[in-house]
């Protein structure tokens, strides 16, 4: 093995060692093995997609998840795969067709889906490829795609199966529709933003001249679709009105005052116009009350021949029209400025307008049940725990499922028709003909399957299901999910419930709801908003395991990680202090024998012990997936304990042959159970530690070593000692940088009273005391007592006292200015009033450091003027 070079170059020993592993099968699981099974299936990233700061969390969790447990002995496979992106997919070649002159419609289907699938063959693995940058280790060698034959195979067998078992069915609902890509969409592809916008005041008079009702709507040209005005049957404002009748304003059309439990009273007049056609909770209404539902909007955002004079009008000019016309006749009573929670769809940028549309949906309420039952009884459970609530409530209002999108790319829908309409769920042509008997199929449905349904079969149908049982049999159910909480429901609970309903068991035992990565001042991360992060950037010049460390260090149970460059910056530095520590350690391997040493210094049973103290706590850490305790622990050990103590103390001890071989082994110890615990997070640069380490019976890599085993080593009692020593070696140094002797170089005398247990000598070199002995020394000295011990050190010949208390007045006075003028302000009811309370808090705090300080001075003024 060669040196190891000077500096660290992130780019080379990334990609050398994840090559590395590939090469020697690291990513596979062994087969067969007596190991246990560890299994983890990705959640599919769509073809379209492109790394973001989400995925750089997400992914590597997985991946670090699974590296732990390859650690400790399980037989691991992390299956990845990709999405379809139905919609996603479409719009991304639709473009690219606009761009030729082109169109879907001009190609027609059979020539678009192939469009897409060349575009997918050369564009839709990108998103894979950049999880390799990120240092995933997932077995590529059974990479899934919702496309894949034998994935449409399952696809169709659970569709028919639901069809014929009566689960699936065509209705009406309101749905999100995007006039633009002409399709429903479900709420995840769809975007909530808050803009100002104008709510309407508009009177709907009496049919017998009695009065009128107000109603007010963000919406004005919906108006001509309403087919009644509701009102909370505790409003006593309306007693006595229920079931008159009120003239429809423009149309003149009589619409009923009916009572109902949706609308607020609290809200307005309490009065609620009732669109079932153009609003999801109007059409509960409208079910309820069996009214009409007719459709004034149609699926290109047009008036339709219904509207009178508005008939073809866009529907935001319609609105324009709409409240010119209203205004003129009298019905408008008031405009107010409001602000409006806009949706709109995520791929093509356009408002989403609620439409009442003929979809396939599925059946959910018995499905549900044994989903519901899963988590309410413990064999599912999500962490952080607060997703369990979120799930149930959710789980136990459950509606009927939209599974129809009106695109070409995807699973298109099983379903044949006869001539006569009749319909018949199938896996081909021929199957469904011979099903219909001697009633002809003449056409398939010509929608498809939304994504959701084809993901929500990934647990079981990556795994050969229906073909192949054996795979099946061998990893399902599989091990753990880590999601995004803003699919809990729209595939979490989807795979829960076709798991249960098609394998009869759950497909994970754990969900894990990873954080979202924000801004450093909490803002979402966007491209559209300028927040966001490329994380190829990143890697490109820090290294993915500075991105991972940053990470995956602030991944606990929390649901906000605030990303900065400053903070991987310091993820860097951290890879350059392992660097450099380790290549201090090699240094001073000559002549090393790994052969564990007859007796241990208590210095060197301190570092052990913290160092079994570590992989307790981070074993425990990883165990319940909080990456953050695991990786603050072992940077604590790292840095602090090894580096900043144990590393400065041994450098003489290593220069002496009766010390030097116990430090060697220690040293070794010490490296080793750190790259390997650390080896999770950090994957890269702990396999190149541990490459170049000249310890005995070593694995050929970190990546397959076995988690150390290091409990032996904790003792209470040794820690306690060394950490005493380390405190007043602390207070020691405190105590120097009082009285000017900052500079360690800077020798002096030590004395010290009290019991130090063994520890002079370490007190001594780490506190740069040429000597340290018992007593109190005649001369001028300074003191200080710290865990029961008095310290003193003379300071005559150290320090010229009359120059040292001429500029400590000077410091004094420059402080004392400070300090009386930030109390001259703070005194001040005016500035203390008006300035934003950060800004006074910040304040306050800088004068309790000038006191502080002020303090501090006076004692050493006192001191060198004795």
């Amino acid at each position: 093995m060669e040196e190891l070079a000077t500096r660290y170059d992130a780019s080379q020993v990334e990609a050398k060692w994840y090559q590395a592993w590939s090469q020697a099968g690291l990513f596979s699981p062994s087969d067969p093995s007596d190991k246990p099974n560890f299994t983890v299936t990705i959640p599919p990233p769509n073809i379209t997609g492109t790394l973001h700061m989400g995925h750089s969390l997400c992914y590597p969790v997985q991946d670090a998840i699974g590296r732990y447990k390859r650690l400790r002995g399980y037989n691991v496979l992390i299956l990845p795969g990709q999405d379809h992106a139905g919609i996603a997919a479409q719009s991304v070649v639709d473009k690219e067709l606009k761009k030729e002159g082109l169109s879907a419609v001009k190609l027609g289907r059979e020539a678009f889906v192939q469009k897409v699938w060349d575009w997918q063959t050369e564009y839709g693995g990108r998103i894979l490829e950049q999880f390799k940058q990120l240092g995933c280790g997932f077995d590529w060698s059974r990479r899934r795609y919702t496309l894949d034959d034998a994935y449409v195979r399952a696809v169709l067998h659970v569709f028919i199966d639901w069809f014929e078992r009566g689960l699936i069915y065509r209705g009406k609902r309101v749905v999100n529709w995007d006039p633009v890509l002409q399709t429903s969409v479900s709420d995840i592809e769809t975007e909530r933003k808050v803009v100002r916008g104008k709510l309407y005041h508009i009177r709907y008079p009496f049919s017998d001249g009695s009065g009128s009702v107000t109603i007010a709507t963000t919406r004005p040209e919906t108006m001509l679709a309403d087919v009644a005005v509701a009102v909370h049957p505790s409003d006593e404002r309306y007693r006595g009105m229920i079931g008159k009748s009120l003239v429809l304003p423009l149309t003149g059309q009589e619409i009923p005052l009916i009572e109902d439990t949706y609308p607020d009273p609290e809200f307005g007049t309490g009065a609620v116009k009732i669109t079932p056609s153009h609003d999801a909770n109007d059409f509960e209404v409208g079910v309820r009350h069996n009214l009409p539902m007719p459709i004034v909007i149609d699926p290109k955002g047009k008036m339709t021949e219904d509207c009178g004079p508005y008939a073809g009008l866009d529907r935001i000019e319609a609105r324009k029209r709409i409240v010119a016309d209203l205004e003129e006749q009298g019905f408008l009573e008031k405009i107010d400025d409001h602000e409006i929670a806009l949706i709109t769809s995520e791929r093509s940028g356009e408002v989403i307008e609620p439409l009442l549309s003929e979809q396939w949906f599925a059946r959910q309420t018995e499905l549900a049940k044994p989903a519901l039952e899963a988590v309410k009884s413990g064999k599912i459970r999500f962490i952080p725990d607060r997703y369990n609530k979120v799930y149930i409530d959710w789980m136990e209002n459950i509606r009927d499922w939209n599974i129809s999108r009106q695109l070409w790319w995807g699973h298109r829908i099983p379903v044949y028709y006869t001539e006569e309409g009749t319909a018949y769920a199938a896996h081909s042509w021929e199957e469904a003909q011979s099903k219909a008997g001697d009633n002809k199929i003449v056409r398939q449905d010509d929608e498809v399957l939304d994504t959701w349904f084809s993901s929500g079969l990934w647990p079981f149908a990556t795994f050969g299901w229906p073909d192949d049982q054996g795979q099946l049999k061998e990893r399902f159910p599989t091990d753990l999910l880590v999601t995004d909480r803003n699919i809990i429901y729209l595939w979490v609970a989807r795979m829960i419930m076709m798991s249960l309903d098609q394998i009869g068991d759950i497909p994970f035992p754990d969900v894990v709801i990873h954080a979202t990565v924000m801004t450093e001042d909490g803002r979402r991360m966007s491209k559209s908003l300028g927040t966001g992060v490329d994380p190829g950037k990143i890697i490109a010049e820090k290294g993915a395991d500075a991105l991972r460390f940053t990470l995956l260090g602030q991944a606990g149970h929390n649901q906000e990680i605030r990303y900065s460059e400053r903070k991987t910056d310091d993820a860097r530095n951290f890879c350059n202090k392992i660097w450099n520590a380790t290549r201090f350690i090699l240094m001073n391997m000559d002549g090393v024998v790994d052969t564990e040493p007859a007796e241990l210094a208590p210095i060197d049973q301190w570092l052990l012990s913290r160092l079994a103290r570590a992989e307790r706590i981070s074993k425990a850490a990883y165990d319940d997936y909080d990456l953050q305790e695991a990786s603050q622990t072992l940077y604590k050990f790292f840095w602090s304990e090894l580096c900043d103590w144990y590393i400065e103390i041994s450098k003489p001890r290593l220069a002496n042959e009766a010390t030097r071989a116990t430090c060697q082994w220690v040293l070794l110890r010490a490296l080793e159970g750190f790259a390997t615990m650390m080896h999770p997070i950090m994957p890269h640069i702990t396999e190149e530690v541990y490459a170049h380490l000249p310890i005995a019976n070593k694995s050929p890599f970190v990546m397959s070593a076995p988690w150390p085993d290091v409990a032996r080593f904790e003792n209470a009692d040794v820690e306690t000692r060394v950490e005493r020593w380390i405190e007043i070696t602390r207070s020691v140094r405190a105590l120097r940088a009082e009285i000017g002797l900052i500079d360690l170089k800077k020798t002096a005398e030590g004395y010290f009273e009290g019991d130090l247990e063994g520890g002079d000598e370490v007190i001594r070199t780490q506190s740069a005391l040429t000597s340290l002995v018992a007593g109190v020394p005649a001369q001028k000295h300074v003191s200080i007592t710290v865990e029961g011990v008095d310290i003193h050190i003379p300071i005559e010949g150290l320090i010229d006292s009359e120059k040292e208390g001429q500029r400590l007045q000077k410091e004094l006075e420059k402080t004392q200015t400070e300090h009386d003028k930030l109390a001259e302000r703070l005194s001040n009811p005016q500035f203390v009033e008006r300035a934003k309370p950060e800004i006074v808090d910040r304040e306050r705090e800088n004068l309790s450091e000038l006191a502080s300080k002020l303090a501090k001075i006076q004692e050493r003024i006192r001191l060198f003027s004795n």
